[in-house]
């Protein structure tokens, strides 16, 4: 019998694999979650909050392949340093089947390459940069959130029908500031060529002067504004931007400002008008987000945020994954998340198996006031799936795509 090298591999995986699922037995399958808890808390402990209520709610219902979730989790303090000392911890000391979590993009991309060198997988949760799954992606780290292209071409579908031509941008200077406006600029242009954008600033993350920022953006007397500022950084340029004049009579277009977590400090001050991306958790009537935040409510006595539905999501997409996968050996893993499907509170998402991106989408509306606070009107859902680049493409920014 004449036994090719191939067959003889095969052969050797397929007897492996159910060694592998008897030698893991019924242990927890245990996640290394890492994430910016002291620096971002306002989206990172409502997002905490998320991923311990779909731990809870998977373990109820059996666990996976037979195993509870367990989470050991640890603080970055956004850092990428720290990020990448706690990820080597949780593998080598807590022994973690793989890693997830992260929120700025410096610090995924940092945890993503350590994943590679290591050879572990890492699941992305928030980290929004396009090059975590394009250009510096990599076989072990799959994607959660929608990604600064993905949101871009969203706000651009509304954006391109503005009457105006004349744009200024406002950004924080690290890689998902660079990223967001970037892909604004290019995908905006494409549909509308009359468009220019005259004048830009890059304030440093966390540290916005925002009284010099909004009049240096008036002085170029734009006719519409790109913000992709968040958190007190966004707070502080609406302050100085309203005290100012400098949203009158303009447009604004707005990355993640329709969440709760930066909507609901602007209260009073919330801009009206503006488009934006967000959650408006309050009007989704889908049977999916209701039960989510019915749940979310009863466990922690508070409205869901954003970052609540990524740390639930995420934990589902884990959990489907692994069972897709067959066992938590790293490399089945690496193979096994491509393709798999999990619920989350905006519905259905799936991971795709060209770039390791999830379809997960979000909601695109515009900024009103109502009883004295911003909500979002006139939304709608954007399936992330719609919004993604051709495989064509994707393999020219991605050389390992397949």
């Amino acid at each position: 019998m004449n036994l090719t090298r191939r067959v003889l591999l095969t052969g050797t995986a397929a007897l492996a694999a159910p060694a592998i699922v008897r030698a893991q037995g019924t242990r927890p399958i245990r996640i290394g979650e890492i994430n910016s808890y002291t620096a971002i808390p306002s989206f990172t402990l409502p997002y905490r909050n998320g991923w311990k209520l779909a731990v809870e709610q998977v373990n109820a219902a059996g666990g996976v392949l037979g195993r509870p979730l367990e989470v050991i989790s640890r603080d970055d303090a956004g850092k990428p340093q720290d990020a990448v000392r706690l990820a080597g911890e949780l593998l080598d000391e807590q022994k973690v089947d793989l890693l997830a979590g992260g929120f700025l993009s410096n610090v995924g991309l940092a945890v993503s390459d350590f994943a590679l060198q290591r050879k572990k997988l890492f699941v992305a949760s928030e980290p929004l940069a396009d090059a975590l799954v394009w250009e510096k992606g990599n076989r072990y780290c799959y994607r959660l959130r929608p990604s600064t292209y993905m949101q871009a071409a969203m706000l651009v579908e509304e954006a391109a029908k503005l009457p105006a031509k004349k744009w200024v941008s406002v950004a924080p200077n690290y890689e998902y500031g660079q990223s967001a406006v970037k892909w604004f600029k290019q995908l905006l242009s494409a549909k509308r060529p009359d468009v220019r954008f005259v004048a830009e600033q890059w304030p440093a993350l966390g540290k916005i002067d925002a009284g010099a920022t909004v009049a240096a953006l008036a002085r170029a007397e734009p006719e519409a504004i790109l913000n992709i500022t968040f958190g007190p950084d966004l707070t502080n340029f609406v302050r100085q931007g309203n005290t100012r004049g400098l949203f009158e009579k303009r447009a604004v277009v707005s990355m993640l400002t329709g969440e709760p977590e930066y909507l609901e400090p602007l209260g009073d001050e919330t801009p009206e008008g503006w488009i934006v991306t967000g959650y408006p958790w309050a009007q989704v009537d889908t049977p999916a987000n209701q039960e989510f935040v019915s749940a979310y409510q009863e466990k922690f006595k508070t409205h869901p945020m954003m970052g609540s539905v990524v740390g639930f999501a995420m934990i589902r997409a884990i959990a489907a994954g692994v069972a897709k996968s067959g066992n938590t050996d790293t490399e089945h893993m690496a193979d096994g998340f491509a393709g798999a499907v999990f619920d989350t509170p905006f519905g259905r998402a799936a991971f795709r198996a060209i770039d390791h991106q999830s379809t997960l989408g979000t909601f695109i509306g515009k900024t009103v006031l109502k009883d004295g606070r911003g909500v979002m009107a006139d939304w709608h859902y954007d399936d992330g799936g719609k919004f993604l680049p051709p495989d064509a493409e994707v393999r020219k920014m991605r050389p390992a795509a397949g």
